[in-house]
C-alpha cells in the first residue's frame, strides 16, 4: 500500500479504526455484562463470576507473545481477517451457552482471538500511518479503544435494562458481521513485512521485542492503576450512593479525553514524549485522588475528566513509544510486548485491588492506585533518563 507523506485520515486507516472500535465496544461490553449476567441468569457465586474476565485475560496474555510470529507468517491481511473471523464467531456463541463450563470454555477461546486481533490492528494502522505524525496518529486510533471503554459499558448497562441477555448477545455479535465486512476494504502496507523470512523455530526474539519492554512495563504500572476503574467503579459507585451517575462518569471522561487527543498527540510529535507523560501522569494520580474522597455526583464527574485528560493521552503515548523503539519490521513485536504487558497489569491489579477492596475498601484502593501512578512517573523518569543517554551516545559515536 502505499502511504501518504502527511494525509492520516485514509480510507483505509479509516476503516482499520473502525474495526478496532468494535472489536473493543465488544470486549468491554462482555467485560462489564458478563459477571452480572452469569450471577443473575446462571446462579454462580460472585468467585465464579470472576473467571468469566480471568479466562479471558489469561488467554489473551498466553497467546500475545506469539502474536508477532503469527503475523510474520501469515501477514497482516490474512491474520486480521481470521482474527475478526473467529472473534465474530465466537460472540455469537454467547447466545446460546447456558452451562457455566462452557461459557469458560468459550472465554478462554474468545480471549485467543482478542489478543491477535488487537496486536495485528494497531500493526496496520502503524504502518499507514506518516512517521512523521505517529504520536499523532496513533493517538487518533486508540480513541477508537478508548471511546469503547465508554460505549461498551454504557451501551450493555442501558439496554440489559430493556432488552434479554440474549438479545444483547445477538447485538454484538451482529457488530462483528459488520467489523468483518470491514477487514476486506483494509489494505497493508508490503514494506512493513521486509525483512527475514519468519523461520518456523520460535525464538525468543519471536515472541518479545526486548527494545519495547522499558516502556511496556511503564505501560503495566499504569494498567495495574488504572484497572481499580474498569472492576471496581460500578461497585465503588453503588456503596456512596452514585450507581446512577457511573454512566456520566464514562460520559465525562470520554468528553475530556476526545477534546485533549488533538493537542496531546500533536504535543508528542512536536516536544517529545515527556511534554505528555509527564503531565498526565500528575493528572491520572490526581483524579484517582479525588475519586477516592467521592461522596457526591459533582466530585465523581470531576474525577472522571482528570482521569479522562490523564489517562486517556497515557496509552497511545506508550504505544507510540514502543513502536518507535524497534524497526519497522518489528511492529507487530513491538506492539504485542506492550499488550503483553498491559494486559498483565490490568489482570494482576484487578486480582491486587480486589483484594484491597474487601479488606481496607475503595478509598484505600484509590489511593494505593494513585500512588501506583506516582510511582510509575520515577520509572518513566529512569526509563527517559537511559533512553537519552543512548541516544546521545549514538550520536557521539556517529560525530567520531
Amino acid at each position: 500500500m502505499q502511504k501518504s507523506t502527511h494525509n492520516i485520515w485514509t480510507k483505509p486507516f479509516l476503516m482499520a479504526l473502525s474495526n478496532n472500535f468494535f472489536v473493543f465496544l465488544v470486549f468491554y461490553s462482555l467485560l462489564t455484562v458478563l459477571p452480572v449476567y452469569v450471577i443473575d441468569e446462571l446462579q454462580v457465586s460472585k468467585a465464579q463470576a470472576g473467571l468469566v474476565t480471568t479466562m479471558f485475560l489469561i488467554s489473551a496474555i498466553i497467546v500475545r507473545p506469539f502474536s508477532g510470529k503469527i503475523i510474520d507468517a501469515l501477514g497482516k491481511k490474512k491474520t486480521l481477517m481470521i482474527s475478526v473471523f473467529f472473534f465474530g464467531a465466537s460472540s455469537f456463541f454467547y447466545f446460546v451457552i447456558s452451562d457455566f463450563n462452557l461459557l469458560i470454555a468459550l472465554r478462554f477461546f474468545h480471549g485467543i482471538w482478542f489478543s491477535i486481533a488487537s496486536t495485528v490492528l494497531v500493526a496496520i494502522a502503524a504502518d499507514m500511518i506518516p512517521e512523521h505524525r505517529k504520536g499523532e496518529g496513533l493517538g487518533y486510533f486508540a480513541m477508537s479503544m478508548n471511546l469503547a471503554v465508554v460505549a461498551g459499558p454504557f451501551l450493555s448497562l442501558a439496554l440489559v435494562q430493556f432488552i434479554p441477555y440474549t438479545s444483547l448477545f445477538l447485538l454484538l455479535a451482529s457488530m462483528m458481521v459488520a467489523a468483518f465486512i470491514l477487514t476486506f476494504g483494509i489494505q497493508t502496507s508490503s514494506a512493513a513485512a521486509s525483512g527475514p523470512k519468519a523461520s518456523r523455530r520460535i525464538t525468543a526474539k519471536d515472541l518479545i521485542e526486548v527494545r519495547a519492554m522499558p516502556i511496556a512495563f511503564v505501560g503495566f504500572l499504569t494498567a495495574f492503576a488504572y484497572s481499580g476503574i474498569m472492576s471496581f467503579i460500578s461497585v465503588y459507585a453503588k456503596s456512596v450512593g452514585l450507581f446512577e451517575s457511573v454512566s456520566l462518569f464514562f460520559v465525562v471522561f470520554a468528553a475530556a479525553m476526545l477534546l485533549s487527543r488533538p493537542y496531546t498527540g500533536r504535543l508528542f510529535d512536536k516536544k517529545g514524549p515527556d511534554s505528555v507523560i509527564y503531565p498526565s501522569l500528575i493528572i491520572f494520580a490526581i483524579g484517582l485522588a479525588v475519586l477516592s474522597i467521592t461522596q457526591s455526583t459533582i466530585v465523581l464527574l470531576a474525577a472522571g475528566a482528570l482521569i479522562g485528560l490523564g489517562y486517556g493521552a497515557l496509552l497511545p503515548s506508550y504505544q507510540t513509544m514502543a513502536i518507535q523503539s524497534s524497526p519497522r519490521e518489528r511492529t507487530s513485536h513491538s506492539t504485542a510486548t506492550f499488550f503483553i504487558f498491559y494486559d498483565l497489569g490490568i489482570a494482576v491489579g484487578s486480582v491486587v485491588l480486589g483484594m484491597i477492596s474487601g479488606g481496607l475498601g475503595f478509598t484505600s484502593l484509590y489511593l494505593l492506585s494513585g500512588a501506583v501512578v506516582l510511582v510509575t512517573l520515577f520509572v518513566y523518569r529512569y526509563h527517559s533518563v537511559l533512553a537519552g543517554k543512548k541516544r546521545s551516545g549514538a550520536r557521539e559515536a556517529l560525530e567520531l
